[in-house]
């Protein structure tokens, strides 16, 4: 780590959000991982405090802010201490979908 910033790869298995180093290189080169809304596919992109990122996951999108870095990995609650979630935001439904639940699409 060099002073406020940090390579992405290290920093998503610092915070946990993948198994190993490898894995978040991985993530992070696949093009699912926008770092302040661009797509990047370099896992040594360095991030800073106050950065967003957004993270495609088979199941869900994360969006976190990231708080701070880590020298080493720890647990869940120092990995946790290293970002805020945000919610994303809900896209409008499409008026097939509100047909599907039976409203009006008024």
């Amino acid at each position: 780590m060099e002073g406020n910033r940090q390579r992405l790869d290290r920093w998503l298995w610092h915070a946990r959000l993948v198994k190993t180093r490898s894995l978040a290189a991985a993530l992070a080169a696949s093009g699912y991982v926008r770092l302040n809304g661009k797509r990047i596919a370099a896992p040594a992109r360095t991030v800073r405090p106050g950065d967003v990122l957004t993270i495609a996951l088979p199941s869900t999108v994360k969006v976190l802010r990231i708080k701070d870095f880590a020298e080493r990995r720890g647990g869940s609650a120092a990995a946790r201490r290293l970002y805020e979630e945000i919610e994303p935001l809900k896209s409008q439904p499409t008026a097939s979908e509100l047909l599907a639940k039976g409203k009006s699409v008024r």
